[in-house]
């Protein structure tokens, strides 16, 4: 989503309050948000966050994972799941980079590099690669692809799920478990 979009998302649920009599602001102020140092939704991204693989000329990075934090989750949160898929890889469902799950609602983001491995924030899934934590860009030159995260916020307890889950396993599970999601998207073209 652009910056634009979000803004007019925004501007969207305070005309609705305003209409249902509502403080805007205070919905405003409240939606559950996700945001980054590293880029701004709907700019292209850096290549330190791009996949490093010697045998991939596509992957031209460092695999340096973005930095991200929320705010405002839903009540009743007790763990987020946070998936990266690029839809504009392999058709027709695209190429799913990531997913981590079992984040505790005590968690509030993610340091630039820290999920560049497995470590105790969160549980690894298994992205198209074969591993459970951040796996970046590798788009072929051309017009940049769209890397979509979307964080969800969830009812589960965050040890409920077993690691190694792929994204559509854990669609599946998450069915009915999701309070609220929020996203951003970061664009990526081949240097």
């Amino acid at each position: 989503m652009t910056e634009l979009g979000s803004k007019g998302i925004q501007l969207a649920a305070g005309a609705l309050a305003a209409l249902l009599g509502w403080g805007g602001s205070a919905i405003a102020a409240d939606v559950f948000t996700i945001t980054s140092t590293t880029f701004k939704d709907g700019t292209l991204m850096p290549t330190r966050v791009a996949n490093k693989n010697a045998q991939n000329p596509n992957c031209v990075g460092e695999n340096v994972s973005p930095q991200f934090s929320w705010a405002n989750p839903p009540a009743g949160t007790v763990s987020y799941a946070l998936t990266m898929i690029d839809p504009e890889g392999r058709p027709p469902f695209g190429v799913f980079h990531w997913d981590a799950y079992g984040i505790p609602a005590s968690v509030t983001g993610f340091a630039e590099g820290e999920a560049s491995k497995l470590n105790d924030k969160y549980v690894g899934g298994k992205s198209l690669m074969g591993v459970g934590y951040y796996s970046g860009p590798c788009t072929p030159p051309g017009p940049p692809h769209h890397y979509t995260f979307v964080l969800m916020a969830t009812d589960l307890d965050p040890k409920a799920l077993p690691p190694g889950l792929t994204i559509p396993e854990l669609q599946e599970k998450l069915k009915d478990h999701v309070k609220g999601d929020t996203g951003i998207v970061g664009l990526f073209r081949h240097p």
